[in-house]
């Protein structure tokens, strides 16, 4: 059970970004979870610091237009379920599809969703670029700490419908990555990632989300075959 600090951390999240009246339970009920997992599906699993490393972190995307109004959502590499169930949880109203091709943690991820009595999740054990069912059918993408930029669009685009947004949680801004992100948004028809610095928790350091727009049609080719996108990800200088 979580201790008073954690349960004053969450309240104070709550007021934050206006959670629902049950989410703060339930948040602390996913902590409970991680922390009770007979086996390790993410590196931080005590709640005092989850509640920030992983709870603050995933709701800080809220400040964002495009996650306050979506409707269906495809979270890729869920693993432990941030920032995933913490969303679902804190947007009751929209779907979630929780992407993850690691059997084990989609078990965690089914446990989860039972024991927090979630309706409005379903978990996906599939990479991302080959769930098939995915093409095109939701308005937001949301990935965090899964691979570099132009990766992670590659995985995100084919997935969303045009007018549908990408959310990406990355620390440290790099210019390199950033040139490769923008030159596999400009082949896949998204916008160029604008960065935004979030501060989701005191001391966090380097924070950023970045944001992609759909503004145009899949290209043929895409998505590629699984593995390909990290094997030969899309880069400024060769534009494949």
């Amino acid at each position: 059970m979580a201790s008073p600090p954690v349960r004053s951390r969450l309240a104070e999240l709550a007021e934050r970004h206006a959670l629902p009246p049950d989410a703060r339970g339930r948040l602390e009920a996913l902590l409970d979870l991680v922390a009770a997992a007979p086996v390790s599906i993410t590196a931080v699993r005590d709640a005092a610091e989850g509640v920030d490393v992983h709870v603050a972190d995933s709701l800080v995307a809220l400040e964002l237009g495009p996650v306050r109004t979506a409707s269906r959502v495809a979270d890729l590499g869920s693993g432990g379920g941030f920032p995933g169930l913490a969303l679902a949880i804190a947007r009751p109203e929209a779907r979630f599809a929780l992407v993850e091709s690691v059997q084990r943690k989609c078990a965690f991820l089914e446990n989860a969703v039972a024991a927090l009595r979630l309706t409005n999740v379903s978990i996906v054990n599939a990479r991302a670029e080959a769930w098939g069912e995915g093409l095109d059918a939701h308005d937001l993408a949301t990935v965090r700490a899964v691979a570099p930029l132009p990766v992670l669009v590659e995985y995100a685009a084919p997935l969303l419908e045009v007018g549908g947004a990408l959310v990406a949680w990355k620390g440290r801004r790099h210019a390199g990555e950033e040139a490769d992100g923008a030159a596999a948004a400009a082949t896949l028809a998204m916008e160029r990632p604008a960065p935004r610095r979030v501060n989701p928790f005191p001391g966090v350091g380097h924070r950023h989300l970045y944001v992609s727009l759909k503004v145009g049609s899949t290209p043929n080719g895409y998505p590629r075959r699984a593995g390909m996108a990290r094997k030969r990800p899309i880069a400024a200088s060769s534009g494949r």
